[in-house]
């Protein structure tokens, strides 16, 4: 009896095991171990369990245990064969209860890995590993492609190479069990067990073609459907050999299958946004560089997975000139990209009109975001080039100084220190003047190209010069390459590719 709450009666189970009655009376009604999962919670991890559990690789259990009842069969008045000593009392829940624990142990690991991938296709292929741990294969194959066709389609494997996949892509796809799947065809609404191909006379001549130069005898496969989301995809497992997932695994691949398709789904949200919030900051930005007489024009923009500010402009001016910015604004996602568009807009039309005078583009563009956007601050600077005459008129509003390679010397533009536009009542700078030399390039960049190296500022500085320093002497006639050098050496080791909330914008211009 539990002294703390007289109503309730508990069973005292070693070894570490405490279930109230109303676990008693699950197990018996056979109450299975999905039920009893939406129920019950293990509590911390048992070191020693009565049901056999194999050791685990990687974290995850090679397969399934079976929990072994030690319930023996119910004697009848007829048979003749002694009768087994009873068992010890419990022995039948604790039995049932350690096959409990042992998958509840199982599921609560693949779940944690699951929940851990942030991006769409680790989690895709965690889907896939824990999935085969549990059905006992070794091969399978996710097909992604959501019913609302709005994407991403694609398809990935385990143990499959892309060759393999592609084999598997020229089968008909209302003779795969994914194809029938996601056709909807008869037969497709939920799992489909396929235990030995090579005995089905209706096969596809193909699907059997291709099942023997892969070496697969079977499959099993199920939907990802969500609720909310409706379909997603459906995932396919291969065997070696003909077999299939017996009715436990079943159950557990199918509980698993659930929760993972809930996590794509949010999965699929975010790479959405990401992919539109990259569509509408590349459709803000120019569509392509003018070509202007006298220089050549590269740009390279990276952006954060939320979509960021950071933004470039090349426009030509009257007489043959040619005007060049680049800045951020604050924040990230859908109202920074916004704001990054009505700036660089609204730049464009100042710089047509006094293009030549840096410091009043800068200051009526200072203005305008005091007006409309207070909350708001941005860096900026802006460029007003003469190709003929080599020559650079520039002014900046708290951004980073350009940096001026050239075969003799490497150096940072010495530009006045100035605050953001929107910090000040009334912002104004002086502008700075630059001879460029024949074959130097002019390298303008934002700040997030030193936040990305995640040194500080001084070191950040120092990196992009050596960068710049070292561009190959074979490079220096291409700004495409001059900038491809600089981002590589600034950004080693795919730190210009990863995940960052911060963008990054350079736009290099080489005088001839």
């Amino acid at each position: 009896m539990d002294t703390r709450n007289p109503g309730r009666t508990m069973l005292d189970i070693p070894p570490r095991a405490r279930v109230h009655v109303e676990t008693l009376l699950a197990a018996q009604n056979d109450m299975g171990v999905c039920d009893a999962f939406e129920q019950y919670a293990p509590v911390g991890k048992p070191d020693a369990m009565n049901a056999p559990h194999p050791p685990k690789v990687a974290g995850i259990d090679s397969t399934v245990p079976s929990p072994a009842h030690t319930v023996a069969p119910a004697h009848t008045a007829s048979d003749t064969s002694p009768v087994s000593p009873p068992h010890p009392p419990g022995a039948l829940l604790q039995d049932r209860l350690a096959g409990w624990i042992s998958d509840l142990t199982t599921l609560h690991e693949l779940i944690e890995r699951l929940v851990r991938t942030d991006t769409l296709s680790d989690a895709l292929q965690e889907l896939l590993r824990a999935g085969a741990a549990l059905v006992g294969a070794r091969r399978g194959l996710v097909v992604l492609e959501p019913g609302d066709g709005l994407g991403p389609d694609t398809t990935i494997g385990l143990g499959l190479a892309r060759a393999d996949l592609g084999h598997i892509e020229t089968v008909p796809r209302s003779s795969l069990s994914y194809g029938r799947i996601l056709d909807g065809l008869p037969g497709g609404d939920g799992e489909i067990a396929e235990p030995d191909l090579f005995a089905e006379d209706a096969l596809d001549p193909r699907h059997r073609e291709v099942a023997a130069r892969l070496g697969y005898a079977a499959s099993y496969a199920l939907p990802l459907t969500s609720e909310d989301a409706g379909r997603l995809g459906a995932a396919v497992w291969l065997y070696d050999e003909p077999a299939e997932p017996g009715e436990r695994q079943r159950h557990l691949a199918g509980l698993y299958t659930r929760y993972a398709t809930e996590h794509l789904a949010r999965l699929l949200e975010v790479e959405r946004t990401r992919a539109s919030m990259a569509t509408m900051a590349e459709e803000l930005l120019p569509s392509r560089l003018p070509r202007v007489a006298g220089v050549q024009l590269a740009v390279r923009h990276r952006t954060g997975p939320r979509g960021g500010g950071d933004w470039y402009d090349a426009l030509p001016l009257p007489d043959a000139a040619l005007g060049l910015a680049v800045g951020s604004v604050t924040g990230s996602g859908p109202s920074a990209v916004a704001a990054m568009g009505r700036l660089r807009a609204s730049l464009r039309a100042y710089a047509v009109m006094e293009g030549e005078d840096p410091v009043a583009v800068l200051s009526d563009l200072e203005l305008l975001l005091r007006l409309t956007e207070p909350a708001r601050s941005a860096t900026a600077l802006f460029a007003y080039c003469e190709p003929a005459l080599r020559k650079i008129t520039l002014a900046g509003a708290g951004h980073s100084p350009p940096l001026l390679i050239g075969e003799r010397r490497t150096e940072f533009v010495e530009t006045s220190v100035s605050a953001p536009l929107g910090m000040l009542a009334c912002w104004e700078a002086p502008s700075v003047e630059l001879q460029a030399e024949p074959g130097e390039t002019v390298l303008l960049y934002t700040d997030g190209l030193l936040h990305r190296t995640g040194d500080p500022t001084d070191r950040a500085f120092a990196r992009l010069h050596a960068a710049a320093a070292g561009v190959p002497k074979a490079l220096r006639r291409d700004p495409g390459a001059v900038a491809d050098h600089v981002l590589r050496a600034v950004l080693p080791d795919g730190l210009d590719a990863g995940d960052s909330e911060e963008d990054v914008v350079l736009l290099a211009a080489r005088f001839e």
